[in-house]
């Protein structure tokens, strides 16, 4: 079907092909302009059905459409709901294995594919580049588009190199799609994809379902209230959202003790555990899911009747989507927050201590020009050795692509696991003598487990006098054989060095890197101020939520705590704690014990408010007494205290 055709036929196919008799705003404008063959911006409310603006166009347009998106469960569950309809959909994951990824790899270049998951990491895989540059690409669809935004609430290094990657390919039209999106992060998402103003679709982020309620509560009060109003109001099923895993468990413990049904959610639980808690909820098993912002990306439960914010959230972005995911099933929900100026301390200390310290990127950036014009490095080796995050690491890299100092070459795992499905000896007996002698060097100079045999692919070459892709090539037909199972391991990233990159001193760099962060950290700062002013507004919260996202509402909501008469007042505060005598002699003790990890004021004072690092798990610091031990102290002041000579 021609997409001219197609464009006045939307509602039929719609109809066919999901069973859904007509549009929700603004999916059909969306949808009109990418037939068109204009790249386009989506800033659409959570639920807003943002997945159905590619998914439809997709099915009309010649060739393949590419979906970028950050989460693999969220690419899982749409993958299988669209091939349930026949349609033919696949993710591109790290948990799929070589003879899966070959038949996605043909289904792409053949056109049999429609639809294309993918995170934005792959396309530094020289092997999907290569496959990407035969494919006919028709649409690249960006979910979670914002992270694109170097000013945004949640900048993701890896999403910067997306407008230039359309670009390169002569990819003909762009959908862009958030959630979250402020007028000055919709503006940066458009100037990246050039993307025309009449072509940014906004709908309407007022969900009149939700009231929105503020109660300034002090600390050692919340726990208590929060139980008293859920077990008193009984809205379920319900998310509570807090900002620390050990704040997760031992609120859902209280609830627990107070006879409510409740589960903790957070990143550093076992996966069973988590999976099941997860899955409870979901399937009504479970009333209250006590979370961090780990859980809710992605889920799609209709009925949750109540969110609470334990604690402050971290931006009003963050608070737009998390309350957002509260009654979408259209019926009354309650959102509200304990707000206690107390978090602010934590909030500000993760932001503070995000920051690398100036030598530390010097170190990074010195050891990156000293390489060859082509080189490889381990992230996460070079994490640990800079003790910079790797999430900071990432984004220094980026920022140095960005300048013409790097540029990606792809990426490659230096290692393998293997696990032999028959006995080793079977394995090797069915290949030629020379070709036996050959698999048996290679195995002998492997490393040996219980179940896996290790293979270091440069050490192993190394040994055996083999070349790197002779032995890759040895282990992939054995794994296609069906003879090995196989996982990689130690994933390396290429990199040249761009022309007059030797020429810029690592200081200057070091310098200018360091200039952006603190930029960025003075941002991070001002969205928690940003908050407090939400929380403290004395008029309608509604009305003041969305116009913090460029919309204006004629009149007070009428269904929110203010409107309701609920009265605003400051949010309480504890005084703030000093740093005593005592403190200081412990600091002056911890000096003394020459924790290489602790060298510097700002690696220092993110042990002492409990922020771990790279070289602090290393040597595993956080099981010392000291860690954590000011972190009720402003970071700021602890770092002001470390400077002065503590």
């Amino acid at each position: 079907m021609g997409n001219e055709s197609a464009t006045g036929n939307l509602k039929n196919e719609l109809l066919r092909n999901f069973g859904h008799g007509d549009f929700r705003p603004g999916q059909e404008q969306v949808m009109q302009a990418l037939l068109a063959g204009r790249s386009t911006l989506a800033v659409f409310p959570t639920g807003g059905g943002k997945s159905l603006c590619y998914q439809l166009p997709a099915l009309l347009l010649d060739g393949l459409t590419l979906v970028v998106s950050p989460l693999i469960a969220l690419m899982k569950d749409q993958v299988d709901v669209l091939r349930a309809r026949g349609i033919s959909a696949a993710r591109l994951d790290s948990t799929l294995d070589a003879a899966e990824v070959a038949e996605i790899f043909d289904g792409m270049t053949s056109g049999a594919l429609k639809l294309l998951y993918v995170a934005p990491e792959r396309f530094v895989s020289e092997a999907f580049m290569a496959r990407l540059k035969r494919a006919d690409v028709s649409l690249l669809a960006i979910d979670e588009a914002h992270c694109i935004s170097e000013w945004g609430h949640n900048f993701r290094p890896e999403y910067l190199r997306l407008a230039a990657l359309a670009k390169k390919l002569r990819i003909p039209r762009v959908l862009a799609l958030t959630a979250t999106a402020t007028p000055a992060v919709a503006e940066d998402i458009c100037r990246g994809f050039r993307i025309a103003s009449r072509d940014r679709v906004q709908t309407s982020f007022h969900r009149p379902n939700l009231s929105i309620h503020i109660t300034p509560v002090a600390a050692e009060a919340r726990l208590a209230l929060l139980a008293a109003k859920l077990l008193s109001e009984k809205r379920f099923p319900a998310i509570v959202y807090v900002t620390l895993q050990h704040t997760a468990e031992s609120v859902a413990g209280h609830l627990k003790k107070s006879g409510l049904n409740a589960r903790a959610y957070h990143a550093g639980l076992a996966d069973d555990v988590r999976c099941g808690a997860q899955d409870d909820f979901m399937a009504g098993l479970c009333d209250i899911i006590v979370a961090t912002i780990a859980f809710g990306m992605g889920i799609d439960k209709a009925n949750i009747r109540s969110v609470y914010h334990y604690n402050l959230p971290k931006t009003l972005e963050n608070y737009q989507q998390e309350t957002g995911r509260a009654g979408r099933d259209g019926q009354p929900s309650h959102c509200e927050m304990l707000a206690c100026a107390d978090d602010l301390i934590v909030l500000q200390n993760f932001t503070l201590g995000d920051t690398p310290d100036e030598q530390a990127l010097r170190h990074l950036v010195d050891h990156l020009l000293r390489q060859g014009d082509e080189f490889d490095i381990s992230r996460y080796d070079l994490s640990r050795t800079t003790d910079i995050r790797p999430l900071v690491l990432e984004t220094v890299i980026t920022y140095l692509e960005k300048e013409k100092i790097l540029a990606p070459a792809g990426m490659f795992h230096s290692k393998f696991q293997i696990a032999f499905r028959h006995s080793e000896e079977r394995v090797i007996a069915g290949h030629t003598a020379q070709r036996q002698a050959f698999l048996r060097k290679i195995f002998a100079a492997g490393k040996r487990g219980r179940r896996w045999l290790t293979i270091d692919v440069e050490a192993v070459a190394e040994a055996t006098v083999e070349s790197r892709e002779k032995i890759l090539k040895a282990l992939g037909y054995l794994e296609e054989s069906g003879d090995i199972e196989m996982k990689p391991s130690g994933l390396r990233h290429r990199f040249r060095l761009q022309a007059g990159a030797k020429e810029r001193p690592p200081r200057e760099l070091a310098t200018w890197l360091y200039g952006i962060f603190t930029k960025r950290e003075l941002q991070d700062i001002a969205r928690l101020d940003r908050i407090v002013g939400f929380a403290e507004h004395p008029g309608c919260s509604t009305r003041e939520l969305l116009e913090y996202f460029g919309e204006s509402l004629p009149s007070p909501c009428g269904h929110c705590g203010r409107c309701l008469g609920t009265e605003a007042s400051p949010l309480p505060r504890s005084a703030e704690r000093d740093i005593s005598l005592a403190d200081l002699k412990i600091i002056q003790s911890l000096k003394a014990e020459g924790h290489a990890a602790l060298r510097g004021h700002r690696p220092l004072a993110r042990f002492l408010c409990g922020i771990s690092s790279p070289a602090v798990t290393r040597e595993r610091l956080t099981r010392h007494d000291a860690f954590g031990m000011l972190e009720g102290v402003p970071f700021s002041k602890v770092l002001e205290q470390m400077q002065a000579g503590a």
